[in-house]
């Protein structure tokens, strides 16, 4: 699934994204307690700006932007994946298959159209 996911995106900007929103969530992760509320607080913060700025330049803006960014401010709660969790959901807007096809009613059996 995820292979063909990875596959289906054709623009190097949206693989690019994935890339920046795993690595800034890997390293929020990986030295949390030194992100925590301390003396590199402010990096964690300066480390959130830079990539929503970056996302949004890569994927133009996109509501899911605007929560992620604010959960990403809330001390602790960033554990959470959020920019992955961003990413991957206008990724997937963006191919999603478009409006379902709506054919006409058929006729009734043993009736033809005329």
């Amino acid at each position: 699934m995820w292979r063909e996911f990875w596959r289906s995106m054709k623009s190097p900007n949206e693989r690019l994204a994935w890339l920046i929103a795993l690595s800034a969530d890997a390293v929020q992760w990986a030295i949390m307690p030194l992100f925590a509320e301390g003396a590199l607080s402010p990096v964690d913060a300066v480390l959130d700006a830079g990539v929503a700025y970056v996302l949004v330049r890569l994927l133009g803006w996109h509501w899911a932007f605007l929560p992620a960014f604010i959960v990403e401010a809330l001390p602790g709660v960033d554990l959470f994946p959020t920019w992955t969790a961003a990413v991957f959901f206008v990724t997937r807007q963006l191919h999603a298959p478009g409006e379902p096809v709506i054919l006409p009613p058929e006729a009734p059996a043993g009736r033809s159209r005329a």
